[in-house]
Parts: structure tokens; sequence; C-alpha cells
């Protein structure tokens, strides 16, 4: 943890001084900082929680910060500079976990894999793979991951099938990397494939049809906090219900939407289409953490490194709260 704090602490800077903690809220409301560091509809329950009031009707001042990595936001709940992160057992959450940070995930909002890979037009089989390169946002990160569960299902390995792994940037450059040529293949999100796929590109699968069990996106917070102030991560995963609930009542597509293509940055809310069908397809009402998924998770990174492999699965999860919703019907609305 402490070459993490060191390596971040450029990130601690620049965090600090756009959420800062120290600052009281405008209303007596608690305030609360979230990261998010995959830019994709997998946060749109998040949007719609803060455009729909969700967040203050429990009691909360809620900041939503996009981050580029998910280390910067490790980096960010290790420093108290965030109380949640939005995120899934990467490496390198996984790494942080076993090199001393102590969090754990308190809410799943999508439990399964998501997204498209998508590839040039000549590729036609997972086979077809073989020698091409492959296009990442980091290596450890949310990206690499969701592809190597895919290369393993299809059985695939990189170095014996020469697969080249290049780090090219975020979502939308890699979707416009697979556009350009630079990269033969990308795992994208509904919303940057569908584009992709309107530019005569392939889509090779639809991950959330295949059976790779995998925590995609879920709740992190440092288990200090959740000790330390429980009510406020209740009334967080209170108000995320609310939201998961809001989107998956189709009355409120257009509402939906126009969160999504705000939160997303899109120009135009119809861009948000194929995004807002993904969520539909994704969310479940019942927001409990997937033990099976972190655990394949720790499986995949495990292989080349001995630290994760010893991590335990029940180690990293707190599903006490959604044990409470439950309870009380708040997945029943």
């Amino acid at each position: 943890m402490k070459v993490l704090a060191l390596s971040m602490a450029g990130a601690f800077f620049c965090l600090f001084f756009l959420t800062p903690l120290t600052l009281k809220a405008a209303t007596s409301f608690p305030r609360v900082v979230t990261t998010y560091a995959s830019f994709s509809e997998k946060e749109g329950a998040l949007f719609v929680a803060a455009d729909q009031g969700f967040f203050r009707k429990h009691g909360l001042d809620v900041k939503h910060v996009y981050v580029s990595s998910g280390s910067v936001a490790l980096a960010a709940l290790a420093a108290g500079d965030a109380h949640f992160y939005t995120g899934s057992p990467t490496g390198a959450t996984l790494g942080a976990v076993a090199g001393g940070l102590d969090v754990v995930f308190v809410a799943g909002l999508i439990n399964k894999l998501n997204g498209a890979f998508v590839v040039a037009p000549s590729i036609r089989s997972p086979s077809d793979l073989k020698g091409k390169t492959i296009g990442l946002q980091s290596i450890g990160g949310g990206v690499w991951m969701i592809t190597m569960m895919v290369l393993n299902h299809w059985e695939l390995d990189p170095k014996r099938d020469d697969i080249r792994l290049r780090v090219v940037g975020d979502l939308s450059v890699l979707a416009q990397s697979i556009v350009s040529r630079v990269i033969d293949a990308s795992y994208l999100t509904y919303t940057f494939a569908s584009k992709v796929e309107r530019q005569g590109f392939r889509i090779l699968a639809d991950l959330a049809k295949l059976p790779i069990p995998y925590q995609n996106t879920g709740i992190i917070v440092r288990r200090g906090f959740v000790n330390s102030s429980p009510e406020i991560v209740e009334r967080f995963l209170r108000a995320l219900a609310d939201g998961v609930a809001f989107v998956m009542d189709p009355g409120n597509k257009a509402s939906v939407m126009r969160s999504l293509a705000k939160g997303l940055r899109l120009p135009r809310t119809g861009d948000a289409l194929e995004g807002y069908e993904g969520m539909l397809t994704l969310y479940e009402r019942q927001i409990y953490p997937t033990m099976d998924g972190i655990r394949n998770a720790i499986q995949v990174v495990g292989m080349t490194n001995e630290k994760i492999r010893s991590l335990k699965p029940e180690a990293l999860v707190d599903d006490r709260f959604v044990k409470k919703l439950e309870r009380e019907g708040a997945f029943l609305k």
C-alpha cells in the first residue's frame, strides 16, 4: 500500500481539490464523494439517482467524480478523499487488497459481464484472433480483466496464440482505434459497440450471453468507513436501489436516456438508446454482490500473482445492508 500511495500522490492532490472533503455541503446533508472509472452505461443508475434526487431523498449530498483509472479511484479511497468507488475486482483492485487496502463490496450493481467484443470485419470466429492485436485501456484494469476472461473462455492464450495486447486509451479511444485499424479487436460497452458496428465492424460476442461469472460493477468501500458510518452506507444503497428501480420501469425510458446521455457526455439523447437497452438486460432489482464473480476474478488475476491467489472472496463481501433492504421490501418497488 505504501507504493500505491506514493505513486498516486499526484492523483490525491488533484482529487482533493476537485472534491475537498473538508468543505461542508451547502445543506445539512453529509457530503459523500463517489468515484467511477469505466465511463459507460454501467453507472447509469448512479446518474439517474442523482438526477432524480434519490440521494437527497435519503439525506445525502453526493458528488460523483470520474477518474482516469481504477488505480486512481483506489488511491482516493485509501487517502480518504472518496467514500465509495463504483468498480470491479480488477487486477488493480485485487492487487491493492493484497497489498493491505481493506475494502469490501457492499453491493453489486451488475453481476455479469456486459458489452460486446468488437472485431474487424475479417474476423469471423474466436480462432481468427490468433496473431491479431487487441486494444486495452490499461494492464490490470477492467477492460483487461474482461478481455482475459473472454479469451480464457474461448481457450485462447495471448502468448501461445501470438495475440498482442496493446494499451491505447479509454473506451472512446478504443472504439476509434478499431475504426482506424490501429487495433483488430476490443471489448466495448454497448453504447460504443453499436456506433462501431454501424460503421461495418463485427460484434463477435455479446458478453452478457456468455456463461462467465463476474462481479462486473459493485460498490466498493473501505471497511473502516463501513464500520464508522454504517448509516451513510445504508442511505447510499437505498438511493442506489431507487435508481435501479427507476431505470427498470419502462415508463421512465426518456428520463433515463437523458440522464445517461448527460452522464456520458453524448451529443444527442438518442445516442444513449443502446446503452439504455443494455442497462435493462444487465441490472437486477436485488443489488447483492456476487461471490462467484469475485472468486472468478481472483482465479484469473491470481494466475500470475500468488498474493492475489490467496485472497478469499468471502472476506471481500459485506452484504448486511443489502440483506436489510431485502427484508424491508426495498427491491419490490
